[in-house]
């Protein structure tokens, strides 16, 4: 009797320790197995036999016959832009001609300055239209601490003051106003076309004027697989950010947004207002300002989509679709740059 109680309490003991070791593989492998999953999950076609070409502002038609494993234009007819699909060199010819000023806004804030900017804006020296005319607008709340970096010929940096909030949800949220402010003023006046990035990224390939369009939209790298159900839209109704189920096209990141100056003048004051709302209701959209990105994009539709090859994340794996990354996430240390 002692002996078949041993071999029973051997046997329970022997399934926990298996058990545990199951979980523990699992947590440490589902991010895989996920992301494997993930990867076969078609991403459509473009209905060619519906609509014209894809054309781009720059390139004129695109080659989307060129990348048949992904989706090449939306169900209006905008551009996704793939690496293959356009040919650079006339696009830069294009922008030279029309003598065009790129502006390029980052927000610099608390430690993020000195964890990100540095590395942000030398990269974007190699890589962020390069031979065009570029003014950076840096936003900090400590100018005089923005570093030093070599500027080519016809490229500027402004520094440009603004106030530390105290939730780094702040910080993300005042973002919108601030754009709409500079917008409105000396940025608005300088460029032509203006791209807004986050700071912890940089830059590893070309981003040149194959990207510029009037109301441009990056992709999701995370999500841009993800059936439209599965989206992290807001979903509160209370929200001004609010998507039912049956409402948005793609997920797009705040991380990447740009257009024409008009076009963002009407984006960020549609953020701003939808924020404010939120505000006097009590309420915050899940994803901060880029909820409210996404509010927009479903109501204006963007003119061009950037595939996630140009803002990527190198903690996916490894897929088949991404050629060449032109720019990549930087380690996220929340735990240091939020404090």
């Amino acid at each position: 009797m002692a002996l078949i109680e041993f071999r029973a309490k051997k046997r329970l003991l022997w399934r926990f320790f298996l058990s545990a070791f199951g979980f523990l593989g699992l947590y440490r492998y589902r991010f895989i197995i996920i992301r494997l999953i993930e990867g076969s999950i078609p991403m459509g076609t473009c209905p060619t036999a519906i609509m014209p070409l894809p054309r781009d502002n720059f390139t004129g038609v695109l080659h989307h016959w060129a990348r048949p494993e992904v989706l090449t234009c939306t169900s209006w007819g905008a551009p996704i832009i793939w690496d293959g699909t356009f040919d650079p060199h006339i696009a830069q010819q294009e922008a030279r001609r029309r003598n065009l000023t790129i502006g390029l806004t980052v927000f610099a804030v608390g430690r993020y300055l000195e964890k990100y900017l540095e590395h942000f804006l030398v990269s974007a020296e190699q890589h962020f239209m390069v031979g065009q005319n570029v003014v950076y607008y840096v936003f900090t709340d400590r100018p005089e601490a923005v570093p030093y970096v070599a500027l080519g010929q016809g490229r500027l940096l402004r520094a440009k003051p603004v106030q530390r909030e105290r939730r780094w949800q702040d910080v993300s949220m005042a973002r919108m106003p601030t754009l709409h402010e500079a917008l409105g003023g000396q940025l608005g006046q300088e460029a032509d076309f203006v791209f807004c990035l986050d700071v912890d990224q940089y830059f590893t390939g070309n981003f040149g004027p194959e990207v510029l369009a009037d109301l441009v939209a990056q992709l999701h790298a995370w999500h841009y697989r993800w059936p439209r159900w599965l989206l992290p839209y807001e979903r509160d109704k209370r929200s001004a950010a609010a998507l039912s189920l049956s409402e948005g096209d793609f997920y797009y990141h705040a991380a990447v947004f740009g257009g024409s100056v008009a076009a963002l003048l009407k984006l960020t004051a549609h953020c701003a207002t939808g924020q404010q709302l939120d505000h006097k209701r009590g309420i915050e959209a899940l994803w901060h300002d880029e909820s409210h990105l996404n509010k927009f994009f479903w109501l204006n539709k963007p003119t061009k989509l950037l595939s996630p090859e140009f803002c990527w994340a190198e903690e996916i794996i490894w897929r088949r679709e991404i050629h060449h990354p032109r720019l990549l996430w930087a380690p996220k240390e929340y735990t240091l740059v939020r404090n």
